[in-house]
């Protein structure tokens, strides 16, 4: 099968930017308990739900900070490929008494989905290049995204059925149009960042707005999603903001770090910020989040983002803080 143009153009950049052998001396990103034979994901450590907007926000997540994915990456993708619906879009998956993966429920959004599978492909591009089913998952699951794009915004409704957009979902999407350089993916980028800031900033109360959905305009601000949403641009390297990066962390780590920490006593940990705080250089915060999240690895309330988390900030040799630290 040909490989498509828009595929060719991000493989030859891929190509370039440094030899594969490079993977072999990252550490692997160790996934046991959160993977079956066939390369399903799941959420939890042995769990029997498989969503794949968390397998591949973890899988992209350790990539992203200099893990080798390669083994469960390409394994998933297999297991995935056979499940995507033809409209391009995915659900999520329970297994039953007989071991046996079925659809039980939606996504809970599709724009995102289908922008962080793509992403995921993209990290492995000689098996993209040489697999015809990837390339015709790519193919459609690009078609799919771009159906959900409004001109009117410049912004990516959350499906076809629900006509909004969420900030979260958007920067995921510009996140894949920014990752590869290419005259073409910058300027999408360009423009959608541009789209999401006009959609989302709001001047008056200085922040970003989570939806695009006028009762949440009234509710009351939560730490999911309201205050994780003005962290999140940081996650995605994300350039509109309205400070420099390092105060705007610093400034949500004030208001917000004592909150964030006590999510592990009621809800998931959040690793994903842990790892954000290791970027910042917050060796400080990362190794709160080590002390106050650690308990709860592999338990109930602990997600596969959140192992890869875990792997990510202890393989830097970081490890929890002394019980008479001040994390608050």
């Amino acid at each position: 099968m040909t490989v498509k143009p828009v595929i060719a153009v991000w493989m030859l950049i891929a190509a370039m930017l440094g030899p594969a052998s490079l993977a072999s001396a990252a550490p692997a990103l160790d996934l046991r308990g959160y993977t079956d034979d066939a390369g399903a994901l799941t959420v939890l450590h042995g769990g029997d739900s498989a969503d794949p907007y968390f397998a591949m926000q973890a899988l992209l997540l350790a990539h992203e900070n200099g893990m080798d994915i390669s083994a469960p990456a390409e394994k998933f993708a297999n297991w995935l490929v056979p499940r995507q619906k033809p409209d391009g879009t995915f659900d999520r998956f329970c297994r039953g008494a007989d071991k046996k993966w079925v659809s039980c429920k939606t996504a809970d959004a599709d724009d995102s989905l289908l922008a962080i599978w793509m992403k995921l492909l993209e990290t492995m591009p000689a098996q993209l290049n040489k697999n015809p089913a990837w390339q015709k998952s790519y193919e459609i699951s690009k078609k799919s995204l771009e159906h959900l794009y409004q001109p009117s915004r410049g912004i990516y409704m959350v499906s076809p059925v629900y006509l909004h957009g969420l900030f979260m979902d958007n920067l995921e999407v510009w996140s894949l149009k920014a990752h590869l350089k290419s005259s073409q993916r910058t300027a999408e980028a360009d423009k959608l960042a541009k789209g999401i800031q006009n959609t989302f900033w709001d001047p008056v109360n200085k922040r970003f707005m989570v939806s695009t959905q006028l009762e949440q305009r009234s509710q009351k601000p939560a730490f999911y999603p309201d205050h994780v949403a003005q962290i999140f641009p940081l996650l995605v390297e994300f350039p509109l903001l309205p400070a420099e990066a390092g105060m705007y962390y610093r400034n949500w780590m004030r208001a917000h770090r004592a909150d964030w920490l006590r999510q592990s006593e009621t809800d998931y940990p959040w690793g994903l910020l842990a790892v954000l705080a290791l970027r910042q250089n917050d060796k400080t915060s990362a190794r709160c989040w080590l002390r106050e999240a650690s308990p709860l690895r592999h338990s109930a309330r602990w997600v596969i983002t959140d192992e890869t988390a875990y792997q990510i900030v202890a393989g830097k040799g970081l490890t929890a803080a002394a019980k008479n630290t001040s994390c608050g």
